[in-house]
């Protein structure tokens, strides 16, 4: 068999399921998630095994890399509840969201309906593969995931848990298709279907992103990098931004939604920034600041002016002391990523100003960037964060997983 027959056929398969998925009941798809979740838990030691073998292959990977790849039982026991709160979200298949009536009587709505089949390209993240077979299955897609070769074992491993134990209670095989062929020509093969997928989401690193957006010709909702930035302004409460601030970029350093650049108004920078960098110090963070930060605080590296738009994805943060909220805005404007933005400020217009100018996909005001999740949003679990503007953008859950299509009713109504 060819590639290009490995990969029609992969395709074709899941085009199959896809069109079974779109007319199951909310009651078999629940009842077929929930065993999924007791599946994975079950079969934990399995799991493990499979990512053991991919650790020990892992050669060359970044400190980051590592993290994302491994699995652990937190992280298993992570994907069942994933799973169970994705059962636990109303269906949106089926739903109207719109209907009017029009002067001749004829009803006009809006239906929402799967998308089809969706590829999801990513790299290292096994957890990436219970969620995006969750979210699409819930909202009644098919699902063609194709992991990087870096987590194969682990990957296979997991759909092969999920699809056991949801086809045993009605879900079409296929439904979950995993590609399990490594070689790299297998993925602009699979760009290449655009008759048999619908939709691709890639989530990974930059080069992954210019290649799939180079090469396909089925439509891509980016899931991009993350440089994403706090704003500390003079009206902080800055016991509450000492908070935050730590724990958008400590909590988890390696994730698109941590803070990669922290930004301070001059006024309470000299108050707030030395007792908080020597806390991120004693937490292993590099500090790389401009000339004011320097000035403040021992330690702080001279930063560079690649580091105002890097995505550090460790324990490095970018910080840099601004005259005022104009110029934070500016900087922001110049070097985000249009991903996940923060202001910490008592001042309500400052607020209302920062939500409504800052153009990410998820603006906070008083929180932390860790936050832009789809657990943490009430989604379930989360097919990835789009930083595309058409269709869907952040965090995408179930509803964005759907299109619509028109239904109209009459009573014999005929065009003039």
């Amino acid at each position: 068999m060819t590639l290009t027959d490995y990969v029609v056929q992969k395709a074709s398969r899941a085009k199959a399921a896809a069109r079974q998925l779109a007319t199951l009941s909310t009651v078999v798809k629940n009842k077929a998630l929930l065993a999924m979740a007791d599946a994975l838990e079950a079969r934990e030691a399995e799991l493990l095994e499979a990512n053991k073998k991919d650790l020990a292959g892992a050669r060359g990977l970044s400190k980051a890399a590592i993290d994302r790849l491994t699995l652990n039982a937190k992280r298993i026991k992570e994907m069942a509840v994933g799973l169970r709160e994705v059962a636990a979200l109303p269906d949106p298949v089926g739903e109207v969201t719109k209907m009017w009536r029009r002067p001749n009587g004829l009803q006009v709505g809006r239906m929402r309906v799967p998308i089809g089949v969706i590829g999801i390209i990513y790299e290292s993240r096994p957890n990436v593969t219970a969620d995006a077979a969750s979210l699409c299955l819930k909202s009644g897609n098919a699902v063609v995931l194709r992991g990087g070769s870096e987590a194969i074992q682990s990957n296979a491993a997991i759909v092969k848990v999920l699809s056991e134990a949801g086809e045993k209670l009605g879900i079409p095989a296929g439904a979950i298709t995993f590609i399990d062929n490594p070689d790299r020509q297998v993925s602009a093969l699979l760009l290449k279907q655009d008759k048999l997928i619908d939709l691709i989401i890639p989530r990974g690193g930059e080069d992954l992103m210019q290649f799939i957006i180079k090469e396909s010709t089925i439509p891509v909702i980016k899931h991009d990098k993350g440089v994403c930035h706090t704003y500390v302004d003079d009206k902080a409460d800055l016991a509450m931004a000492e908070a935050i601030c730590f724990n958008a970029k400590v909590q988890r350093p390696a994730t698109c939604n941590a803070m990669e650049t922290l930004l301070v108004h001059q006024t309470v920078a000299p108050t707030f920034l030395p007792p908080l960098i020597k806390r991120y110090q004693e937490a292993g963070v590099e500090i790389r600041g401009c000339p004011r930060t320097v000035k403040l605080a021992p330690g702080v590296k001279p930063a560079a002016d690649s580091d105002w738009g890097t995505e550090f994805l460790d324990l490095i943060l970018a910080v840099r002391v601004v005259d005022d909220m104009d110029q934070a805005m500016g900087h922001i404007t110049r070097y985000g990523s249009q991903h996940s933005e923060a202001i910490v400020t008592q001042d309500h217009g400052r607020a209302m100003r920062f939500l409504n100018d800052a153009d990410a996909a998820a603006v906070f005001v008083n929180a932390s960037t860790r936050l832009h999740d789809g657990y943490q949003f009430g989604l379930g679990a989360e097919i990835g964060i789009s930083t595309t503007r058409i269709h869907a953008r952040g965090a995408m859950g179930l509803e964005e997983l759907t299109s619509t299509k028109f239904i109209v009713l009459g009573t014999g109504q005929l065009r003039e």
